[in-house]
């Protein structure tokens, strides 16, 4: 009995060692396993670092105003008897636009031209008494300041149809009109909006310390979210000499030519100010830089010989950067880069340095200067 027992525990005990040994073979290869492997390379994007000449620009935001623009309104109270214009047509200088009601100012000028007539009758038979020393010298004067008062009440009267008369003082384009046949008008009541729209201005400002690299006649291009394809060039007409004692900007003017009348008074409109001066500069794309509190940087893709195969891998190095300026999709490097360096151009937020990669341009992005989204 005492033998049997023996002998299963031996067993046992032979039993738990064999499996013991398996196991730790396992977990021995496992270790092995892990300590060789390498993960799969990742599929990256890149581009140059490259050198380029950029023209530097002095940006701000504007509005467009008109060359010339006013509100046309009634200079005298009358009724609207004729409409000589449709709204949003373009007119031209000195044309009719409103005439009132003068029936009452015309019969008043008829008495007075009669009251004229009468006074310069007078004022010749008073010459040709006080010719013949038949009347004073006084009741000559008296007789001759009649004379002027009727006439200048003939010229008062005119002066009041004429003011019933609504021109345009400028070439222009009229707004929506805002009254209608028969309407009744007081002085000063509005009737339309007349705007000179070609050529147009855009004014804006600038801080006082871009003063210096402004002069008259520099180059200004204008573009609008209403035509984001259009980009408007001009010219700088205008710097006020006065500075803005509350923001410290100088403001400014820009003439445009405008002859298809896009630009409309009141837009708002982005500014760039060209200077002369053309700078070089090392550009990458934007999307290449991983931003951090402690320091934008780049993924430099390099060759690094692997040491046991000997074969040439492309592998990441981390290269913190200053960075400058932007542009469309691209920013400017002030240091940390050198032209021609290949730099990781998308998805930087998931490498780390060292990493092993494979260059995959096939879906790289098309970066632009002047990028032009299709649904802007």
């Amino acid at each position: 009995m005492i033998k049997k027992v023996f002998l299963t525990l031996a067993g046992l005990l032979l039993l738990v060692g064999a499996l013991t040994s398996a196991k730790i073979f396992q977990f021995k290869t496992m270790f092995a396993a892990g300590a060789s492997f390498a993960p799969p390379p990742t599929t990256v994007t890149t581009a140059e670092v490259r050198l380029d000449t950029w023209q530097p620009v002095l940006s701000a935001v504007g509005s467009v105003a008109a060359a010339q623009g006013v509100m046309l309104s009634a200079e005298e109270a009358g009724t609207v008897r004729q409409i000589a214009f449709e709204s949003g047509a373009t007119v031209k200088s000195g044309e009719r636009l409103l005439e009132l009601d003068t029936s009452v100012e015309q019969a008043q000028l008829r008495s007075a031209a009669a009251a004229a007539d009468l006074a310069r009758a007078n004022l010749a038979r008073a010459r040709d008494l006080q010719a013949k020393r038949m009347v004073s010298q006084a009741d000559l004067d008296a007789a001759e300041a009649q004379a002027k008062q009727a006439d200048a009440q003939q010229d008062n009267i005119r002066a009041v149809i004429g003011k019933k008369t609504l021109r345009a003082p400028f070439t222009g384009q009229t707004g929506i009109r805002q009254v209608n046949l028969g309407q009744f008008l007081n002085t000063g009541d509005p009737i339309v909006t007349l705007q000179a729209v070609d050529p147009i201005h855009v004014d804006f400002s600038m801080p006082q310390q871009r003063l210096a690299q402004l002069s008259i006649g520099m180059t200004v291009r204008v573009t609008t979210d209403a035509f984001p394809e259009q980009q408007f060039e001009g010219k700088l007409t205008a710097i006020n000499p006065e500075v803005d004692t509350a923001t410290r900007n100088v403001r400014l003017q820009a003439t445009l030519d405008n002859p298809q009348g896009r630009l409309r008074p009141g837009m708002f409109v982005n500014v760039a100010a060209v200077l002369p001066a053309m700078e070089k500069v090392l550009i990458i794309p934007a999307t290449a830089v991983l931003y951090a509190p402690y320091g934008n940087s780049v993924f430099i893709v390099e060759e690094k010989k692997d040491e046991k195969t000997d074969a040439i891998n492309k592998v990441l190095n981390q290269k913190f950067v200053h960075l400058g300026k932007t542009r469309g999709d691209f920013v400017v490097v002030t240091s940390g880069l050198e032209a021609g360096q290949t730099i990781v151009t998308t998805g930087v937020f998931k490498l780390r340095n060292g990493m092993a990669v494979v260059i995959n341009n096939q879906l790289a992005p098309d970066f632009q200067i002047a990028p032009k989204p299709a649904n802007s």
